[in-house]
């Protein structure tokens, strides 16, 4: 079993084999043919959304039983508010994408420690492609350090997000170049890349979502945070995460202005 097997050499070598395992099982549910079914209402849910669940949630435990947990498919357990150290999850980010045969969703794991995330990694299976960072040691995807774009202006700009999730821009959201990918994480990881230059998120977003993913573009020279210029901050009660930008310094600061200045505008 991972688990056992495991030294304690650091979060980052535990989550990398944890998460390559987990790719293995999601492929395989995926080229079999996927069984899913709505949750709360309209958010839907696969077979191998709860299988990569189960995996994950024995050996990473097994691993680090002093680290509270938090899934996207797991009840929410307060006792992880305790904690110093916890895991945060999602066994697929991008279901919807999945369901409809899409490659362009990922498996995501972090770690946060305070508030803040100090070790994640975003794995996309189909593609072959494994993002990583630590807090203060970079960002990587299979061994190539990334680096956020140098775009400074809004227009023109490349973004991957959701029509909604740039709504706050105002018309200025037209002049960008906007592509949409099934999986929030994977945008945040394609923007640490450089393949885009920035994402936004609505406030439809939990922690699970963009807890490893947001590392992967601050250790790429990026910088995550709220219109409002404050941080994100993980492991609360509600696990729930309000808008966020997502690009590096110079666009981040265009996109924040804009924002600012068109809510004064309604």
């Amino acid at each position: 079993m991972l688990g056992a097997e495991v030294r304690p050499t650091g979060d980052i070598e535990l989550l990398m084999r944890a998460v390559q395992e987990a790719g293995v099982i999601a492929a395989d549910h995926f080229r079999k043919g996927v069984q899913h079914w709505m949750k709360d209402g309209d958010a839907p849910v696969s077979e191998a959304d709860m299988a990569v669940n189960r995996f994950l949630s024995e050996v990473l435990p097994a691993a680090r039983p002093d680290y509270g947990w938090l899934s996207e498919e797991s009840e929410n357990d307060a006792s992880r508010l305790e904690c110093q150290r916890v895991f945060i999850v999602d066994p697929i980010d991008g279901t919807r994408g999945f369901i409809k045969g899409s490659d362009e969703w990922t498996i995501c794991i972090a770690v946060a420690e305070g508030g803040r995330v100090t070790t994640g990694v975003v794995h996309n299976p189909l593609k072959g492609e494994t993002f990583s960072a630590i807090a203060g040691g970079g960002a990587w995807c299979n061994g190539n350090r990334l680096q956020v774009s140098a775009a400074q202006r809004i227009a023109g700009a490349r973004i991957a997000a959701a029509k909604r999730a740039v709504e706050p821009l105002g018309p200025v959201a037209d002049t960008m170049q906007r592509a949409y990918i099934p999986s929030l994480a994977y945008r945040f990881a394609l923007v640490a890349r450089g393949d885009y230059d920035a994402t936004m998120s609505a406030g439809s977003a939990h922690e699970w979502d963009v807890a490893a993913a947001g590392l992967l573009v601050e250790e790429a020279g990026g910088i995550v945070t709220h219109p409002d210029g404050k941080p994100p901050v993980y492991n609360k009660a509600k696990p729930l995460i309000a808008p966020l930008i997502a690009a590096g310094a110079p666009l981040h600061a265009a996109l924040r202005e804009t924002i600012a200045s068109a809510s004064k505008q309604i």
